[in-house]
This record gives structure tokens, C-alpha cells and sequence, in this order.
């Protein structure tokens, strides 16, 4: 028997429990790992508190990440003892996922755990850092480079921009963080942010061009936002978003994309391709901070996820939150 965390849903209200289960209860997929983290997405929040439809069938375990190691497989590419991590595929969401001591994944969905890292290491990095560093990608592939300029970091204080803040920092950029809590200035300036922007500053009304203020950016948020950041690009920048916490509108012309030859590129860790992810979780593996761990990541147990799924969605949460089953 091993403990999970369970979601069902009751005259239409998401239940969050721990429970007792066996391996029988599992999916039928090819390799059971034995879970040794996962951790706390905005996504994880909307799923246990219900906020968000992210799940239609229940029972549900939720957790759209884990580390862990292989116990069983039917896969030739993993073996028992094998460290694993997995991030994506609708996991959490349309199957089960890593709140929970044992979990069964399908093999295409796991990718070696990086050497170099630990588990808790990785889960602090989790989707979270998988997403800003394809977001990095994006702007590199765009020619962004520290030279170009400042890069705009929406929603800094948040898992993602977290991440972005501290590995563009670490390649040499200058950092421009948004938020709108004071109390996470000190936070932002540590993990390498040089100039910090009240979040009513970006969600103003703005014209379709503004005065050009920033190189590129990694946007979390949506809506007028991304409309503003998308005003104050350079020419030829490049904006990668990948988030819409504040909403999936986008109040925008076509202005800055055919008069400043700003380049909007969309990113998705979901069903990010298998070579790409590795080639992402690598450069993560090298690049973040021994620092960053300390500074951005809290552990919780099964039994304290909804309390701070709750908090996650009322933006109260800062950096990354690790969830240890095994508490």
C-alpha cells in the first residue's frame, strides 16, 4: 500500500483527499516508478481546487510532474533503479499523475534525470523551469542576445518567471521583473533582476506602439499584458509567451508585428518533442545556480498540497514549491 492524493468530484465541487492504494489501482502503463518528489504548478492549483476545468474524468490523482525511480518495466528503454523525470503529456490532467508514492507512466513521456541534478533539484525546476528555459530557446532562436537589450519577465515572482529571472541572468542578460508584491523585490534582485515593474505599470490600457523599451521578453500573464509588452518591444524583438494568468484575451493590433517586425512566439512544455525536452532539461542541469534551489523552492507534503493549491491561484505563492509524498 502506498498514499496518493486523490480528486473527486462531488454535485460539481472538486474533493481533495489522501488515500490508501495499491499498485492494482494504477494505470496500466509500462513503467511504475517508485516517486521520490513532484511539485506545485498554477496549473496543479486549478485541477485540486477545481477553479479550472483541467479535469473531466475522476477519480483523478493529480501532479503534472515527478522525479523518481524506475521499480518495474516493460520498456527497453528504462530499467529498475533508472532515475526519471516527467513533465507534460496531459499527466495530471487525462491520466494520473505524481501526487502520489508509486505512479505508472508510459516510457515516452520520461527522460533520464540529468546528470548532476537531484530529484529535488529537478522538481524545483519542474515544468515551471522546462517552460522558461523553451521560452529562453525561443529568444535565442530569435537572435535575442545579451547585447540585443533588457528582457521583460512577467509574472516574476511566479514558479516560471522565477526560473526565467535566474537563468537569463545567468547567460548574461539584463532582467527587467514584473510583479505586484512589494515583498518580492528583495527575492526578484537575488535571483538576478536589475529593474523591477509594478504589475499596474504593465496592465495599463496602452496605444498599439508605445515607446520602445525592451529587447524581448518571456510573458506568463496574457491580456493586456502581453498587449502592453508587446507595445514596448523593439524592433525586431522577440516576445515568447507561454502563460494566461491574467487571461486569455489579447487586446493588440498587427501594428507592432508588421511596423517593428516584433516576433510574438508561443510556447508549450505539454507536448514539447522528446529531443527538445532533453536537450532543455541539460542546459537547465548547467545553468541554474546552486543559489536558486535555496532561494526559490519550499517543501510541502501530500496532505498540505490543497491548502497551498488554494494559494497558488490567489497568487500568493513565490517561487517553486516541492511536493514530497513520502512526508
Amino acid at each position: 500500500m502506498f498514499k496518493a492524493l486523490v480528486l473527486e468530484q462531488e454535485e460539481k465541487k472538486t474533493i481533495a483527499e489522501v488515500r490508501q492504494l495499491q499498485v492494482s489501482d494504477l494505470p496500466d502503463e509500462d513503467v511504475l516508478i517508485a516517486v521520490d518528489y513532484s511539485s506545485l504548478n498554477y496549473k496543479d492549483g486549478l485541477a485540486v481546487t477545481g477553479t479550472g476545468k483541467i479535469i473531466r474524468d475522476f477519480p483523478m490523482v493529480p501532479g503534472i510532474d515527478l522525479t523518481g525511480k524506475v521499480l518495474e518495466s516493460r520498456s527497453d528503454e528504462f530499467k529498475p533503479g533508472d532515475a526519471v523525470v516527467m513533465t507534460g503529456w496531459s499527466v495530471g490532467e487525462r491520466f494520473w499523475g505524481g501526487y502520489s508514492q508509486q505512479a505508472k507512466m508510459k516510457s515516452n513521456w520520461l527522460v533520464p534525470l540529468p546528470d548532476g541534478l537531484t530529484g529535488q533539484q529537478a522538481m524545483a525546476i519542474g515544468t515551471a523551469g522546462l517552460t522558461s528555459m523553451l521560452c529562453i530557446m525561443a529568444l535565442e532562436e530569435g537572435g535575442i542576445t545579451p547585447d540585443s537589450g533588457e528582457i521583460l519577465v512577467t509574472g516574476a515572482a511566479g514558479g516560471v518567471g522565477s526560473v526565467a529571472v535566474a537563468l537569463l541572468s545567468r547567460l548574461g542578460y539584463k532582467v527587467a521583473a514584473v510583479t505586484g508584491r512589494e515583498s518580492s523585490h528583495d527575492y526578484l534582485r537575488k535571483l538576478g533582476a536589475t529593474t523591477l515593474v509594478t504589475r499596474e505599470e504593465m496592465s495599463e490600457k496602452c496605444r498599439p506602439l508605445e515607446a520602445q523599451r525592451w529587447a524581448g521578453g518571456i510573458d506568463t500573464v496574457g491580456d493586456s499584458t502581453l498587449a502592453r509588452l508587446l507595445s514596448e518591444v523593439d524592433y525586431g524583438g522577440v516576445v515568447a509567451a507561454c502563460g494566461l494568468a491574467g487571461g486569455v484575451g489579447l487586446p493588440t493590433t498587427v501594428m507592432p508585428f508588421i511596423l517593428r517586425n516584433v516576433r510574438l512566439q508561443g510556447v508549450d512544455s505539454v507536448m514539447c518533442p522528446k529531443p527538445r525536452r532533453i536537450e532543455a532539461w541539460k542546459r537547465l542541469s548547467e545553468l541554474l545556480p546552486e543559489s536558486f534551489y535555496a532561494e526559490a523552492s519550499q517543501v510541502v507534503s501530500l496532505e498540505q498540497v490543497p491548502e497551498m493549491a488554494q494559494k497558488i491561484i490567489a497568487g500568493q505563492v513565490q517561487g517553486r514549491t516541492i511536493v514530497d509524498p513520502n512526508l
